[in-house]
């Protein structure tokens, strides 16, 4: 019989680990303190309108296949996967706009005709670098053990390698890179946005990160029902495998007996014993003893100036008018240096770069909404990580997306005012996720030993171990499935290593507050 394994969260990280586990034969158990799996990648209902609620770009496409075939399915079975044409669609206040296709050579031509000859010959360094950095990377980092330090991933790369080591880039400022390859400011924008996916700043974040414009390039997959329904998609693998998925099953703290984690005790007070215990939460929410004094042991804590970026999401249901919105696009501020120090200072940007994923919109890019319809919309705009010490009023609120709706203006699209919507704050992403401030990618990637610097999956206390979007490798839906696989590869490793005998009575002290914790990607 397999081992008994309680999966806390059930965000894309956990649910990947539970698939796998179930798969192999252990008694796995998941407890999402929501009433929906998915963690970020859930559904907002607006005007009647099923909205999606976290992240929009599938990317990597590869892990996902490589998770459902070694659960003895087919991705394709489950959800409807289609490749975009379109990347993105980029706009400036110029009245410019810029279209990053699937076909490189496509997107070669547009970056020439968008800002010349050298522009696109830039274009093309730039995505030779990003692709040796990720050829570099991908199999001793992304998909390899967590490292506390550069050494042993450049031992597993080997030593004759060091040029690659180098040429990854980890001491050289991301801006300053790009500013390398392209002398036009509104090129350098666009590519060090891909910074932001992982939740940090252009300015501070290492040129390694370049390598995020090339997964990306790789091919961007739009599905049917959205990332929650590759969510869901996923907790039906593991329950064909026997895994159990509860919903509204808040864990209030992690139980130990003989010095590991024995099981878990829920907010409700029932008690499920366990050889092993997945955290899918931000490793913040252990730090913070919300699980108990033995988990808040278990893991470092990050100091709220090292968090990642919060952001604000609106969701609309609304009527559009100008700009030809694609499925993914982005609208830049007028000031990029300016909008990142102001969220340094923890203010919301007064001009924001603004994306828009406009769902209703194909693949192809002729499923338009009919002329006056209102369409779905994902509006984010970056925000400082302060919603555990930052009141968002009604006037605060209002002034941010005013600023949101100017910006579209300036570059050209209009969106119906006074705008149908949900606004979620950093107030509201910590009320959802506590302990992180409202930061939705874990420790930001600053400085060339951040990464490093990220939760593995094992922690400090036996039988405990994290997964999800805030841990190794890095944030985004792929990521989190790659910290999923992970996980289950080590916690396979440590079961197969060791006879576990289970206790006849679970220990670990009174049940704390009814504190919980909740999926991150």
């Amino acid at each position: 019989m397999g081992a008994r394994v309680v999966v806390i969260g059930a965000g894309i990280g956990g649910l990947t680990s539970a698939a796998l586990l179930a798969a192999r034969g252990d008694d796995v158990t998941v407890l999402e303190k929501e009433a929906w799996v998915g963690g970020k990648a859930r559904r907002v209902v607006v005007d009647g309108a099923e909205i999606d609620g976290g992240p929009t770009v599938f990317t990597y496409r590869e892990i996902f296949d490589e998770v459902f075939a070694a659960c003895g399915a087919s991705l394709e079975d489950h959800v409807k996967v289609t490749r975009a044409d379109v990347i993105a669609r980029h706009a400036w206040d110029d009245g410019a706009h810029l279209d990053l296709y699937a076909n490189r050579d496509r997107s070669i031509d547009a970056v020439a005709d968008f800002a010349g000859r050298d522009a696109a010959q830039g274009y093309r360094r730039f995505t030779r670098e990003a692709k040796r950095i990720f050829d570099v990377l991908e199999k001793p980092f992304l998909r390899g053990d967590k490292a506390s330090t550069p050494l042993p991933m450049i031992w597993r790369m080997g030593l004759w390698r060091i040029g690659d080591a180098l040429a990854m880039r980890p001491f050289d400022g991301m801006w300053k890179a790009l500013g390398q390859h392209f002398k036009d400011r509104r090129l350098q924008q666009l590519f060090g946005r891909y910074a932001t996916y992982c939740g940090s700043s252009p300015f501070s974040a290492p040129a390694t990160l370049m390598l995020i414009a090339h997964v990306e390039a790789r091919g961007v997959w739009l599905i049917k029902g959205g990332i929650h329904a590759l969510a869901t998609a996923i907790a039906g693998l593991a329950e064909r495998h026997g895994a159990r998925v509860r919903t509204d099953a808040a864990v209030a703290e992690v139980l130990t007996a003989d010095g590991r984690a024995s099981g878990v005790r829920l907010a409700s007070g029932e008690v499920i014993a366990a050889d092993v215990v997945i955290c899918n939460g931000d490793p913040g929410a252990l730090a913070s003893g919300r699980l108990g004094e033995a988990a808040r042991r278990a893991v470092p804590s990050i100091p709220p100036a090292k968090r990642s970026l919060s952001a604000l999401v609106w969701y609309a249901h609304a009527k559009t008018q100008g700009f030809d919105l694609s499925h993914h696009n982005v609208f830049f501020s007028r000031d990029y240096a300016r909008e990142f120090h102001e969220i340094g200072e923890g203010r919301t940007p007064s001009e924001p770069t603004v994306y828009v994923c406009a769902m209703d919109r194909g693949a192809s890019d002729h499923s338009t909404p009919s002329r006056g319809a209102r369409e779905r919309l994902q509006i984010i705009v970056n925000a400082p990580a302060n919603g555990d010490v930052q009141h968002y009023t009604t006037e605060e609120r209002d002034r941010c997306t005013h600023a949101m709706m100017a910006t579209l203006k300036r570059c050209g699209l209009q969106l119906e005012d006074p705008l149908p919507h949900q606004l979620m704050t950093p107030q509201d992403w910590e009320a959802l996720f506590p302990a992180t401030g409202g930061a939705l990618y874990g420790r930001a990637s600053h400085g060339w030993a951040a990464s490093f610097q990220r939760q593995g999956p094992k922690t400090r206390l036996p039988g405990l171990y994290c997964t999800g979007g805030a841990t190794h490798p890095a944030a985004g839906v792929p990521m989190a499935a790659l910290s999923g696989q992970l996980a289950a590869r080590v916690i396979a490793k440590d079961l197969a290593s060791m006879k576990l005998s289970r206790p006849a009575a679970i220990a670990g002290g009174m049940s704390t507050q009814s504190a919980t914790t909740g999926s991150t990607g």
